[in-house]
């Protein structure tokens, strides 16, 4: 069973070492089983109807193989010492959070900008977003950056709590997996428009209720650091319906009025310019103070995530206790 105590232990973890690239980690694991299946399952030549087929059938082949892996070797850890299950399931856990991994790819980006290297802040931005970064100057790139913070605020943190304190590691993972699924194939070019249909929207699915909580979360966060969270809560509201994502739109909306700028515009995918829809109001530039603040903001969150996942472990704890 997973307990409150492996859960503020992976939490820890993540605070402490982020993802090193030295320690094994399941979710490349899981990249590498999707790129496979995308090689093996996807064919160029079928119809539409065939390829979200297809799609469908790699989601469900993937989600089957994580969840029976991390079940088998849960099942398995229990014929060693209780150590080594204690062991696994913080491992496991912690391996689907991601606050120390946000600080530290995005800081790598806005040091960058702050040296004038804006070769070097694009190179770094394009491994933590999908859209193009080689012509984009400063600001653009701050804006980028403050963005994939705000989102993954979802994605990254507090949807692998939500999911860690309902259905333990496993289902964690599972998620992990729905969610990278959605960041490989998701896409709506030639390639991916029909064969990652599937995949783009049980990760909706995945993230609709997380998504909320994370918009609630950065308006409590920006309360509790002195920001102006009426206007955080405002933008919100207001302006998280506009994203044709039906998720993204809530912490990208809360963090842009809780900072007091604007989000969105046009970003460049594939070559092909994509206008998006604005959040927030212009009350303010984005510069490298506006990450600091944003990083802030997302450790706030982050924390608030992880007291909420704790008491509802607590809760289910004791509950078992009881009946």
């Amino acid at each position: 069973m997973f307990l409150p105590w492996h859960l503020a232990a992976a939490y820890a973890l993540d605070l402490l070492l982020g993802d090193p690239r030295w320690l094994p980690h399941p979710v490349r694991w899981i990249g590498r089983l999707i790129s496979r299946a995308d090689r093996l399952l996807y064919a160029a030549s079928a119809s539409p109807a065939r390829l979200r087929a297809s799609g469908a059938l790699l989601w469900t082949l993937v989600v089957l193989v994580v969840a029976c892996t991390a079940n088998v070797l849960i099942g398995l850890s229990r014929f060693a010492a209780p150590l080594a299950t204690n062991l696994l399931l913080i491992w496991l856990a912690y391996t689907t959070l991601a606050t120390r991994s946000l600080h530290r790819e995005s800081s790598l980006v806005a040091t960058a900008v702050e040296r004038g290297d804006l070769d070097s802040a694009q190179a770094k931005l394009s491994r933590i977003v999908s859209r193009d970064t080689a012509d984009l100057e400063a600001p653009d790139i701050l804006r980028a950056v403050v963005e994939t913070v705000s989102e993954n605020i979802s994605d990254g943190i507090v949807a692998p709590l939500f999911y860690l304190a309902l259905f333990g590691p496993v289902g964690a993972l599972v998620y992990k997996a729905v969610n990278t699924m959605d960041s490989m194939l998701g896409y709506k070019n030639e390639r991916y428009r029909y064969f990652g249909w599937f995949a783009a929207r049980a990760d909706d699915v995945a993230n609709w209720i997380p998504a909320r909580i994370s918009g609630l979360l950065l308006v409590g966060a920006a309360a509790c650091s002195g920001r102006d969270w009426r206007s955080a809560m405002r933008v919100m509201l207001r302006d998280a319906g506009k994203m044709k994502s039906p998720n993204a739109g809530y912490p990208e909306a809360a963090a842009a009025g809780a900072l007091g700028v604007q989000l969105g515009g046009t970003n460049i995918y594939f070559g092909e310019a994509v206008e998006k829809p604005t959040l927030g109001d212009p009350l303010r530039p984005i510069t490298l103070k506006t990450h600091k603040d944003m990083i802030m903001l997302m450790y706030l969150t982050s924390g608030l995530a992880f007291f909420m996942a704790l008491c509802v472990l607590f809760s289910r704890a004791t509950l078992n206790m009881l009946f």
